[in-house]
């Protein structure tokens, strides 16, 4: 038996063949879904691009241009809708989609009413208020970034900041920014930011994404982080229209990642020209209070209370002169005294010094027991006595004792 071989399609023919099929099957050609509106974007060329999800399940819709013109309201992520239209497969990527002619509001979505209810309640807290919120320092020593380290968020913050100030050092901390733990990730890279004092400024959030993507940064654990850091913190979670907890938590929100990196430094180049400026205004201030001072001073000079205290302190100047001439006299004349009555004094004890009475030819004789002879009475024979003269002495004895 002869076996039939089945065709062999190309890629394009597939996606084709599928097309035909999904639009031929009459239940899904006028189709009514309820769901819940995510990953919201409206194209230049105004059509529609957004997803419609419920717990379990999300597929891509797209409402063209003509058919979005007829809307009564502004789609947004989390908005419940009702959506009519068909279900076929864009061919160009083979992707199953829906085509939306009608879209009716139903009600907010179960994450947005959540975000609603927790922002109301942390409001009251006072999470949100600006009494509490500090200021961003103008010139951070050091930049901290928590976001996903591999995605294209990081890349722009790092690019705006090496560009604005070359030299500003980043610390960044990769984390998870969407799923399953996401959220305490985040909360435990901004507390250990704190502990270890690792910059001035922190740069919290990542890229654009639908509300369930950006979810993480609405759980309270990021929002009490972020409420108790010492470190100022600035939000920096998806798109401009984008709004999370951690928007309101934080002491400045930024539209953007990029945006956030431009709020968190300054201009390298700016910060110069404002040094330079008051460098110059200090320079001029200072100039014109020397001319004011100066101008005083010679006010001063020329008025005539100042030229009588100025023929004052030359009097005083002048008495101070005599004064100390006549210090100087009266010195030099007690000096004069004392060395004249030194001079006396040098005479009268030359007078008295036994040696001078030697070199005019006497003689000093002592005993050895007794000292110096002064009386012929103590002296007695064989007594021995030294003879002291001008140029030495002699031993002698005593012969012959005769009183006068």
């Amino acid at each position: 038996m002869e076996q039939t071989l089945k065709p062999v399609f190309s890629v394009s023919e597939l996606n084709e063949y599928v097309s035909c099929v999904l639009s031929a099957d009459p239940n899904l050609c006028e189709l009514r879904v309820n769901g819940e509106i995510s990953g919201f974007k409206r194209h230049s060329s105004g059509h529609l691009y957004f997803s419609l999800k419920d717990e379990n399940a999300l597929v891509r819709c797209v409402m063209f241009r003509q058919q979005a013109l007829r809307l009564t309201f502004q789609p947004q992520d989390g908005m419940q809708v009702l959506l009519y239209g068909k279900a076929s497969l864009y061919e160009k990527d083979g992707s199953f989609q829906l085509y939306v002619d009608y879209l009716k509001k139903s009600g907010e979505g179960e994450l947005y009413r959540r975000f609603l209810a927790l922002k109301d309640e942390l409001e009251k807290k006072g999470w949100f208020s600006q009494e509490r919120k500090r200021p961003i320092p103008f010139l951070p020593r050091r930049v901290g970034i928590v976001t996903s380290g591999t995605g294209a968020a990081v890349q722009d913050m790092l690019n705006i900041i090496a560009r604005r100030f070359p030299r500003m050092p980043v610390v960044i901390a990769s984390v998870r920014v969407q799923g399953s733990g996401a959220a305490e990730e985040i909360a435990r890279a901004i507390r250990d930011m704190n502990d270890k004092r690792a910059a001035d400024v922190l740069l919290v959030g990542r890229g654009g994404g639908s509300l369930e993507d950006l979810w993480a940064f609405n759980e309270p654990v990021v929002a009490e982080a972020i409420v108790g850091s010492d470190i100022p913190v600035i939000s920096a979670v998806g798109h401009e229209t984008d709004f999370t907890i951690a928007d309101f938590a934080a002491d400045l929100r930024a539209p953007t990642p990029s945006a956030a990196a431009e709020l968190a430094v300054p201009e390298m180049d700016a910060c110069y020209e404002a040094v330079r400026l008051l460098n110059e205004r200090m320079r001029r201030a200072l100039l014109a209070r020397m001319e004011r001072l100066r101008a005083n001073m010679n006010l001063f000079a020329s008025a005539k209370a100042f030229r009588l205290l100025e023929r004052k302190v030359e009097n005083r100047r002048q008495s101070l002169d005599l004064l100390r001439e006549r210090g100087l006299r009266g010195m030099e004349e007690k000096t004069y005294a004392a060395r004249t009555q030194l001079a006396q004094l040098h005479v009268k004890l030359a007078a008295l010094d036994p040696n001078a009475v030697l070199q005019r030819g006497y003689a000093i004789i002592t005993n050895p027991a007794d000292g110096m002879i002064t009386s012929v009475r103590s002296l007695h024979v064989h007594d021995s006595v030294k003879i002291r003269m001008r140029d030495g002495a002699a031993q002698a004895a005593i012969e012959q004792v005769e009183q006068a």
